[in-house]
């Protein structure tokens, strides 16, 4: 479990004492009424991750997300450089609050030339105090020292200029975050917003817990989470009954129904030390001792639910021993599947001894499946049980309970694992407003509580569960809004951390976005203009590490994987680059050659944005058409520089290397290495090939004045008006405005995709020009194809609505 080992530095937790300190933490000048901290690096990530994801989605038409949405519109004035910390709490008067900390910086708090938007300085005690009226919403402001402070209240902006006595606690669990995660969370004790995490209405968050502490990780489909959680008195909190108990292996799934609304488990090594803290934990004197040989050899109680019934699972060590504790309870009711069942008498046995983990107190009936002693409340449950059991149809088979079991332990002290309707049961516990819709696709969400010595490790997941993908289905991995639309295609970079793949995209507002593979925006970066053409990538340090390299129409870029500029670029430039960045690596050590094309004039630059003295080429007479190439045949290097009427073919150095023996009125399209010439197309349509000797070869293919082709170094892709052509075999599409081919190469195959843009369809095809099964898929531009991540399948990229980016998967 990739966060277990997290809080074991925890264990300096001790103590909780308050005292004056001075404010080092940008989280000290938080209020103490803020019971919800949230930390997040990125204001675009967490909106993205917030309006991409599926599950907060459904909240997005409920009074208090449209209240808290409305209050914190002011993000659309900050633009941070550190970590923001954002408080939420309610005020006497149950009115909702926020406040937002972070480090001061020249240009954090933007607000010049907004529309709609006011602003008016106060004075209090000779401190300044900004007040903000943006879109009708009114916020405060100021800055303490090295911190910008941000309210809805204006006497919280007041407070906190004052001495103020810092929550210990709240400090430590705060140290126990990671930086490098996006979003963290610490929920504080006496919440307003946390009523209850678990079915059962006696398990109230604030008689459960004090403090946890959360890192979560929100994608489109999923919602994880991993922390610690605290309570500071030993007997009053409900996580603590597992104090001095060690986490056992949780085994219900292995006999809950697969169709069943969930269960909670909760382990222990030894009943009595349970039975003891439980005891403390409801003030009584003691459990009835009648009841101890019940549980002497049980090391998990398990609760199944079913619409209104339950049953309780014992989990025993010693099955003999429990079957001996039952002797008095024999009386056969009926056998169902060649399994006896028997009625129950003390049905009021659990609640009795495991309040207020158990409530439920109507146990009529039991049998016995393996070492699994289970009660229920109804025949027609426990028969239910059987049947699922003896046709291994349990949660423990159920594929979207094994999806989700990454992350989690295998042992732990309390587990609640609740399926659709069970979640939004829990949820409406937690909301005033009346949810409307259904949760039907989250099969099997899991929280976790795994105790140690004085604090609980926390894992849950919240997650949507797709159809398992047929065979050679295509299937929609996420969809991503944007703020803007799209302006150019979606491509795949590499991360060199993962060696998977990740998505950039600009838009029309010309902000570049880096996107996991999971859907998350990791940063957006604002550019002097559009991107042209493809970014490339480079390791300008030999370290290993990518960077994107590419040029805007006044500048050539450098960005680093953090969405920084790495020095000395960006370079910038009076007159306009018309073509895309060319890169060159001659030997691949790395010594990268940077071609920025201006019309007529190619200019040269190694990794440090030094002109390349070495390059002689002065230019050619009319614009180059397209971007300048490099080809290796052989062991010498060629870069070809096309215009409207001639081909320069060069060495290194810019020399000319061939001449071709005839030149033509070329078209737009690409030059090619193919079957070790090189190819491109006249205006009129025909196939050129020159040779490295200058032999120049046309060939009429019936190609059409608007078309495109496509090469590898031995297929060639032609598309005419509504014909595609793929190693001179032909097929007739539908009519329509299609891009132009693109083809890949990837585990020894050849893929071809063309878009059509009037259809919104996009077509791949194999390189026998035989359409892949269950394409055409909807689409609205060119595609990346690639195998981003560690399993098999490929996947593509696309644009979808204008401002909507589609990842799709071929299974």
């Amino acid at each position: 479990m990739r966060f277990f080992c997290f809080a074991l530095a925890t264990t300096l937790i001790l103590s909780c004492s308050n005292s004056k300190t001075n404010r080092s933490n940008p989280i000290h000048y938080l209020p103490e009424q803020a019971t919800v901290i949230i930390g997040f690096n990125s204001v675009e990530s967490l909106k993205s991750s917030i309006k991409n994801n599926d599950f907060l989605n459904h909240f997005s038409n409920t009074t208090s997300y449209s209240d808290l949405a409305s209050k914190l519109r002011f993000c659309e004035l900050l633009n941070p450089k550190s970590k923001l910390i954002l408080g939420i709490g309610k005020n006497k008067q149950d009115s909702l609050f926020f406040s937002l900390v972070t480090k001061h910086h020249k240009g954090l708090f933007v607000r010049d030339s907004l529309q709609n938007y006011i602003e008016e300085t106060l004075k209090y005690n000779n401190k300044t105090i900004i007040k903000s009226t943006l879109n009708n919403e009114i916020i405060y402001s100021t800055f303490i020292d090295s911190i910008f402070m941000v309210s809805s209240s204006e006497s919280i902006i007041e407070e906190a200029h004052k001495q103020v006595i810092i929550d210990d606690m709240l400090e430590k669990m705060n140290s126990t975050m990671g930086s490098d995660k996006a979003v963290s969370c610490i929920i504080k004790p006496n919440n307003p917003f946390f009523k209850s995490l678990f079915i059962n209405d006696s398990l109230s968050y604030n008689r459960f817990t004090n403090y946890t502490a959360l890192e979560v990780d929100i994608n489109q489909n999923k919602i994880t989470f991993n922390g610690i959680t605290k309570a500071i008195d030993s007997t009053m909190s409900l996580i603590n009954v597992f104090k001095h108990t060690i986490p056992q292996e949780n085994q219900v799934q292995l006999i809950a129904p697969s169709n069943s609304d969930g269960f909670m488990s909760f382990t222990f090594h030894d009943f009595n030390t349970l039975k003891n803290n439980l005891t403390q934990f409801n003030q009584k004197d003691s459990i009835i001792e009648q009841y101890n040989s019940l549980f002497e050899n049980i090391i998990e109680v398990g609760v199944i639910y079913q619409g209104k019934s339950q049953a309780v699972v014992l989990n025993s060590i010693d099955v003999i021993a429990t079957t001996d504790a039952l002797l008095a309870e024999q009386t056969k009711a009926d056998t169902y599947r060649q399994v006896d069942i028997f009625n129950f008498s003390q049905f009021d046995v659990f609640s009795k001894t495991f309040q207020p983990l158990i409530t439920h107190s109507n146990f009529y009936f039991y049998c016995v499946l393996d070492s699994f002693f289970v009660f229920a409340d109804t025949m027609d449950m426990l028969q239910n049980i059987i049947a699922n059991y003896q046709n291994k149809t349990t949660l423990s088979e159920f594929t979207p309970y094994k999806d989700n079991q990454e992350g989690l332990s295998s042992a732990s002290s309390l587990m609640f694992v609740a399926n659709g309707e069970t979640l939004k049961n829990v949820v409406s516990k937690n909301i005033e407003d009346n949810l409307s819709f259904n949760l039907n696709n989250y099969k099997t969400s899991v929280l976790q509580f795994v105790y140690d010595s004085n604090f609980a490790h926390v894992n849950g997941i919240i997650s949507k569960n797709k159809a398992r993908a047929i065979e050679q289905a295509v299937t929609e991995e996420f969809s991503i809004k944007l703020d803007s639309d799209l302006l150019n295609s979606p491509q795949f970079v590499t991360n060199h951390r993962t060696r998977e793949k990740e998505i950039v995209v600009q838009d029309i507002k010309n902000n570049l976005y880096l996107i996991s593979n999971q859907g998350k925006i990791l940063w957006k970066k604002q550019l002097h203009g559009p991107v042209l053409g493809t970014i490339e990538q480079i390791d300008i340090y030999k370290n290993g590490r990518l960077q994107l390299a590419f040029t805007t129409p006044h500048r050539l870029y450098v960005i680093d994987r953090n969405g920084k500029d790495v020095a000395p670029f960006p370079g910038k430039f009076n007159d306009e680059i018309t073509q895309p960045l060319s890169v060159f690596d001659y030997d691949r050590n790395k010594n990268y050659r940077l071609l920025v094309t201006q019309g007529k004039n190619l200019l040269m630059y190694d990794k440090r944005a030094k002109p390349v003295s070495g390059f002689i080429f002065k230019g050619t007479n009319d614009d180059v058409i397209y971007q300048p190439q490099h080809f290796r045949v052989g062991s010498k290097d060629y870069l070809t520089i096309k215009t409207k009427n001639k081909v320069h073919i060069l060495d290194r150095t810019g020399r000319n290397r061939v001449t071709p023996k005839t030149n033509s009125d070329y078209s737009n399209e690409a030059i090619y290495l193919y079957k070790d010439k090189f190819t491109t197309t006249s205006i009129d349509g025909k196939l050129i090939t020159i040779d490295t000797k200058g032999n120049t070869a046309f060939q009429d293919l019936n190609l059409l004045a608007q078309h495109h082709i496509y090469t590898s170094s031995k297929t060639l892709v032609t598309q005419s008006d509504n014909k595609l052509s793929i190693k001179s075999k032909t097929r007739e599409l539908d009519y329509g405005n299609y891009s132009p081919p693109k083809l890949f190469y990837i585990n020894d195959k050849i893929y071809v995709t063309l878009t059509d843009l009037q259809a919104q369809k996009i077509y791949l095809f194999d390189s026998q020009n035989e359409m892949l099964p269950n394409f055409p898929v909807y689409g609205n531009s060119l595609i990346d194809l690639d195998n981003i991540d560690k399993d098999r399948n490929l996947e593509f990229v696309t644009k979808g609505d204008n401002n909507t980016i589609i990842l799709y998967q071929i299974n």
